[in-house]
């Protein structure tokens, strides 16, 4: 609980602009802004040296695509990566995923290899699974961040029937490989706080300055539908006065169905939430986006519970969230259903089932807006351009 909270407060200075500082208590603004400060100078020294253009890079016998941000948090990377994969499984390509976490790969189909985002683990993966593809069989391996050995897992890994594959790429849901050579780099930028306060970590959100943007191929600006033209503008604008020369696209993210966390199987419409009291428990980068989804699809009330991002429900927070069902449920004298996201719904699902009550999940997939004449069609054929033109292959 008291990690939770310091999480907490520490993601709440690293959205505090620096002219709100004089509005933060004492012991916040003199003690541990200047501690934070402080830090942001020593974590950022190791990003501008692993962003040198003498470091030597490794290259993949694949094409390598990066999804990541500049900024912590809720800017649509595992969305986008799960996008990429359906667009790419469709088109007879099978995307191999390096990812941190669980994601929603459940309909992607192809050859999936989630792994933690560690190089050495990375190549060792690509080597163990690349041979398996010359044949109908092939391996399924995911990998989360804790628990056993590479070695102990590999070991335990089942087969899976696939049809052949004639095509592999390989996907990392992160841009701080800088010793791995992508092919292409695609930089996500949370259209509702798309810089933050501007500082570096921990002070602020930003993991890279804005001029890496330069290396950038494709930004997307994600929640694009939850902001106002004027905001988008602005925003590519800075990307524009970085020294980027990249394509801008803008995506969002749509709600399809709802499922029980007891029956994932089985679809529920949107519908489903007219008329109830909705408690939204989350624990993800951009906790306001899933709010205004859900208020725009239309429950009679909508409360909400938020905890840091890749946060784990431990019993306190299942304590928690009972409790505030039970005051809703009297203050509204009617039943109380908690809704999740997806990705919290992934992270770790059994706990969910152990609440008590009602929880549901949203269902939500990354779209591509068709706004300036940028739309899905011209962002898949970007990337396959760009694919072509490095790799010097004829793409399906």
């Amino acid at each position: 609980m008291a990690t939770e909270k310091a999480r907490q407060l520490l993601a709440r200075l690293a959205a505090t602009p620096d002219a709100a500082v004089p509005n933060l208590p004492f012991v916040q603004r003199a003690l541990l802004l200047p501690l934070l400060s402080a830090a942001s100078v020593l974590l950022r020294l190791p990003v501008i040296l692993s962003s040198s253009p003498l470091r030597s890079r490794r290259t993949l016998p694949v094409p390598v695509i990066s999804v990541g941000n500049l900024t912590w948090g809720g800017n649509g990377k595992t969305p986008m990566v799960d996008f990429l994969a359906r667009r790419f499984h469709a088109m007879g390509v099978s995307p191999l995923i390096l990812t941190r976490a669980a994601m929603n790969l459940r309909c992607s189909g192809g050859a999936l290899l989630i792994l933690p985002p560690r190089l050495g683990l990375a190549q060792t993966g690509l080597l163990w699974l690349l041979p398996c593809c010359k044949s109908m069989a092939m391996s399924i391996l995911v990998m989360p961040s804790a628990g056993r050995s590479f070695r102990q897992r590999a070991t335990e890994r089942q087969p899976v029937k696939v049809r052949k594959l004639d095509s592999l790429y390989w996907m990392m849901e992160c841009r701080q490989h800088q010793s791995l050579l992508r092919d292409v780099e695609v930089v996500m930028v949370n259209g509702l706080t798309p810089w933050g306060n501007t500082h570096f970590i921990p002070r602020g959100p930003m993991r890279e300055p804005l001029s890496t943007l330069t290396r950038a191929d494709i930004v997307v600006i994600h929640h694009a539908d939850l902001v106002c033209e004027a905001q988008l503008e602005t925003i590519a604008r800075t990307v524009q006065d970085s020294g980027a020369t990249c394509s801008v696209f803008f995506s969002k993210l749509a709600p399809s169905h709802i499922f029980e966390v007891h029956q994932p199987l089985q679809k529920l419409s949107l519908n489903a939430l007219d008329g109830m009291i909705t408690l939204c428990v989350s624990a993800i980068g951009c906790p306001d986006a899933f709010i205004r989804t859900v208020r725009e699809i239309g429950p009679l009330n909508v409360d909400r519970l938020d905890f840091s991002d890749h946060h784990f429900f431990n019993g306190h927070d299942l304590e928690l969230i009972q409790e505030r069902v039970r005051q809703l449920v009297d203050q509204h004298n009617k039943e109380t259903v908690v809704l999740v996201t997806e990705k919290d719904y992934d992270r770790d699902p059994d706990v969910l089932k152990m609440l008590g009550v009602k929880v549901w999940v949203l269902s939500s997939s990354l779209q591509i807006m068709p706004l300036k004449e940028q739309g899905e069609d011209e962002l898949m054929r970007k990337l396959k351009d760009i694919i072509t033109a490095t790799r010097h292959v004829v793409q399906p």
